[in-house]
């Protein structure tokens, strides 16, 4: 508790009559110099309510007190009151710079001290208990925060559990090890970052990249729905089975919005832009709106880039493995539909991680 007042004066007489007048509310500490005044400050700063500073005494004299207090954290909880007859703007002025709450002018008045002290005091110590409740009530909002973040971390994860699961699935289904869809995220997080980095016009950030690289698991959801006589047929598909397999694009979206209460707006609509769109292509012949260029939502184009290289690179039931060479020419070349220019550019510009990516998993 803060019930202390420490005078520091080198005149004997003006300590004696400030104690006087102080006793009474206060237990008073007094100090003749501006050294023994730090010493006592340095160990009794935590009970001191005020300080009553003269600025004039011999050595070091109070403004060189107070220049020194300024360096200790714990100056800020004391009142500073300077004792002086010295009531010129420019001392007032250089006083108040230096942190000074008020002032005590000789002669003294008791009446005026007692209460200047008594006001100065209070109003330091319900500026510290402001403080402490301001601190609590951060702490609180702190602990609050940390438990949102928890929670939010929790259905994020949960999230992303769930296309994981349904993408999943598709890849069994499709004689799939799993792997397609953390080779099509690995893909989908290079393009993407690039893009962000080299075409702002986008508006990609970093958490609109990660819910774009959670949801390409989804692209394929709408395979569930092809029968496996279509879906696993080892030889080339008729052109009614083509036309089939395409709708896998649409059923995929059906499937998305039954279940559209298991993640947030962001995470459905890029989940269904994806599902919908990751076959069309930038000169308007894809599939199934026929939408071209820039009217394809950019998390469509990046996936679609991905896939398609992906499918490239590794054997299907319908196909072999082409090499990565020959994977990154027929994209660039347009053998496999026209893709963005932009997205090409930054495509050949990550083609080494890419073909480190496509390394990395079929090691494993």
């Amino acid at each position: 508790m803060r019930d202390k007042i420490l005078i520091v004066d080198d005149v004997e007489i003006n300590r004696e009559i400030l104690a006087e007048i102080l006793r009474e509310e206060y237990e008073i500490l007094m100090a003749e110099s501006g050294s023994q005044a730090l010493d006592i400050l340095e160990k009794l700063h935590e009970e001191i309510a005020a300080i009553l500073l003269d600025l004039v005494m011999p050595e070091i004299d109070g403004f060189a007190v107070l220049e020194e207090l300024n360096q200790k954290p714990w100056s800020k909880q004391i009142a500073i009151m300077i004792i002086s007859g010295d009531n010129t703007v420019q001392t007032e002025a250089k006083c108040f710079e230096l942190g000074v709450a008020d002032f005590v002018h000789r002669p003294f008045n008791n009446r005026l001290v007692k209460k200047r002290v008594h006001n100065v005091v209070a109003l330091y110590q319900y500026q510290q208990e402001l403080e402490q409740k301001v601190e609590k009530q951060t702490e609180v909002l702190r602990k609050q925060f940390r438990l949102l973040q928890q929670q939010a971390d929790r259905l994020r994860q949960s999230k992303e559990n769930v296309i994981d699961i349904l993408g999943t699935v598709v890849e069994y289904r499709n004689l799939e090890s799993g792997e397609h869809i953390k080779r099509v995220k690995g893909y989908t997080r290079i393009l993407a970052e690039k893009m962000m980095r080299d075409y702002p016009e986008y508006g990609l950030t970093q958490n609109r990249i990660e819910v774009i690289v959670s949801a390409s698991a989804l692209h394929d959801v709408g395979k569930i729905a092809i029968p496996d006589s279509i879906l696993l047929k080892p030889g080339k598909l008729t052109s009614e089975e083509f036309e089939y397999v395409k709708t896998h694009t649409t059923k995929g979206c059906e499937i998305l919005n039954r279940i559209d209460n298991a993640w947030d707006d962001e995470y459905g609509k890029v989940s269904y832009e994806i599902c919908r769109y990751h076959h069309e292509r930038y000169d308007g012949r894809g599939y199934p709106d026929g939408l071209k260029e820039d009217a394809i939502p950019i998390s469509a184009q990046i996936v679609s880039i991905a896939d398609v290289y992906d499918a490239l690179v590794n054997e299907r039931v319908y196909k072999n493995a082409f090499t990565k060479e020959k994977a990154f020419r027929m994209i660039n070349e347009g053998e496999c539909g026209v893709f963005s220019p932009k997205i090409l550019d930054c495509f050949g510009n990550t083609r080494e991680e890419f073909e480190g990516l496509a390394e990395t998993r079929r090691a494993e």
